[in-house]
């Protein structure tokens, strides 16, 4: 009886090693896990992309947005220089005529004109230190108290047949005298007809003298 299992055996062992020979062969596919960002992310690339996180700001935003705006006004609306600047009044009021820093009056020329009027404006030609004037016009006062900035300000002045003669009394002479400035002369076409400057202690004055003939 043992000899009829063993044979029975024997035969169910030869018929599934016959069966399993007849079935096929697969090759086992491999799948490769996330290799990981690299360490250099040019590395085996062909385009060389910067990293975002390398790139630093060339701008400081903060200074950049508190920087001063630029007016675009005309002209005549934007602060000239001087501006706001406090002027002690008795400034260089009493300056010793016989030091050789006095400066006395000056006689700036004389010219020619056959028109109405002639323009005169004048400025600071130095440093815009507070220096102030009065215009006067044959002996009588046109502008009583005139701020010379930077910019040129001036009047138009009627002129009278014969000799027109224009004062500049200088007031005082700011924080650092003298009281200096330039003047131009314009006719009635706009034509600029004299210029000159004047260096002065205060009270002294420069003259020109228009003659309309």
């Amino acid at each position: 009886m043992r000899i009829v299992y063993l044979c029975y055996i024997v035969f169910l062992v030869s018929a599934l090693g016959m069966a399993q020979t007849d079935l096929p062969t697969t090759q086992p596919l491999k799948i490769e896990g996330d290799r990981g960002a690299k360490d250099n992310p040019n590395e085996g690339t062909a385009l060389k992309i910067p990293s975002i996180y390398d790139i630093k700001p060339t701008t400081n935003l903060r200074d950049s947005l508190t920087a001063r705006q630029i007016n675009m006004l005309p002209t005549r609306n934007l602060v000239q220089a001087g501006h706001g600047l406090k002027i002690d009044p008795k400034i260089r009021e009493k300056e010793d005529k016989t030091s050789s820093q006095y400066f006395g009056d000056m006689y700036l020329g004389d010219i020619k004109s056959n028109g109405k009027f002639v323009g005169i404006v004048y400025r600071d030609h130095e440093y815009v230190d507070g220096d102030r004037i009065k215009v006067y016009l044959n002996g009588k006062v046109v502008e009583p108290n005139v701020f010379l900035t930077a910019a040129f300000k001036g009047i138009n002045l009627d002129l009278e047949k014969g000799f027109n003669r224009i004062d500049f009394e200088a007031l005082n002479q700011g924080t650092s005298g003298p009281n200096t400035a330039q003047v131009n002369v314009y006719d009635d076409q706009g034509k600029m007809i004299h210029s000159n400057m004047w260096n002065l202690s205060t009270g002294s004055k420069a003259t020109i003298i228009v003659v309309k003939e």
